[in-house]
């Protein structure tokens, strides 16, 4: 059984055939074919957080593979709360085909695998978001053509889509660069992760205070909202820390010619990212938000396909 918890249990290898069978399933799409892969098939999708992507992305995914998707919200759920999570995955087990949570704790997720006798996947934790990272180098992969020798930068709070970036920047061999406030970067753990894949890969690795160093000579720019759910308490406090960080078009310009805006949304229009740059010849954030549907297909293939 194969489960899609966090782009670090991926080989190299399993990234790029994920990436190459979404890339076949989007073409197939895109010329009107409806190849149902997994027809008759049911996805049980978990949500704790409220979802615009992710819930549409999947539900949709799953009409056009042939099979159906039935959400079930945090008051049906109320994982570890009304029942244990360990039950919660084996009784949908016996009615679904495959798992997908969005949830606070990344425990949970971890949980409902080990007892879960269908594919789970990871729809977003606190500690990661492997659906956003896979929707994200899809997309780097169709503007940019390759990872090799490209410099991914990514500017503001060291979260959960950061951790993912980090993860499939280095098994892809992608470099990557990350300026963040201090106390506001990426966790030691998730360090030591990085650099153990980036050894094995090539990938080069750079964290830097200073926004204007991490955007000189980059391919791709990445920011995310500053302040993520869980953290309201902290809005007014990181508001005033990270707009030294904003990506706006005076900083662009020390970027490549040719670089390309991501930004997974929803965003925040004026803080971490202006309209003139979410909105101008450099963004791709629609690209992404697009992709997700179908890298999420892509996932949902990989994990019921045979070994």
């Amino acid at each position: 059984m194969k489960h899609f918890l966090t782009l670090a249990d991926l080989t190299a290898a399993e990234m790029h055939h994920i990436l190459n069978l979404a890339v076949r399933i989007k073409q197939e799409w895109q010329a009107g074919n409806a190849p149902t892969y997994l027809k008759d098939k049911v996805l049980g999708m978990i949500f704790q957080k409220p979802s615009l992507r992710t819930r549409v992305s999947f539900d949709v995914a799953m009409l056009q593979l042939g099979g159906n998707g039935l959400y079930l919200s945090p008051n049906e759920i109320q994982l570890g709360k009304r029942e244990s999570v360990a039950d919660v995955a084996r009784v949908l087990s016996r009615y679904v085909n495959v798992l997908m949570a969005r949830v606070f704790a990344h425990e949970d997720i971890v949980e409902l695998a080990k007892y879960a006798g269908v594919p789970v996947i990871n729809g977003l934790s606190d500690y990661v978001h492997p659906c956003q990272g896979m929707a994200d180098f899809l997309t780097i992969l169709e503007h940019k053509g390759t990872f090799q020798g490209k410099k991914l930068t990514y500017v503001g709070d060291g979260n959960n889509v950061a951790t993912s970036l980090l993860f499939g920047a280095t098994l892809l061999g992608m470099d990557f660069t990350i300026a963040a406030p201090q106390g506001y970067g990426l966790h030691p753990a998730v360090w030591d992760m990085g650099r153990r894949l980036a050894a094995a890969s090539g990938a080069r690795i750079v964290v830097t205070y200073d926004p204007l160093e991490a955007f000189v000579d980059a391919d791709v720019i990445y920011t995310d909202t500053w302040t993520s759910m869980g953290q309201e308490a902290e809005t007014e406090l990181r508001r005033k820390v990270f707009p030294p960080y904003q990506v706006n078009e005076d900083k662009l310009r020390y970027a490549k010619e040719d670089v390309i805006v991501m930004h997974c949304l929803p965003a925040h229009r004026g803080e971490e990212i202006t309209d003139a740059v979410a909105d101008g010849p450099h963004s791709v954030l629609f690209d992404q938000a697009e992709n997700r549907l179908h890298a999420q297909k892509a996932i949902l293939v990989w994990c019921m396909e045979a070994d």
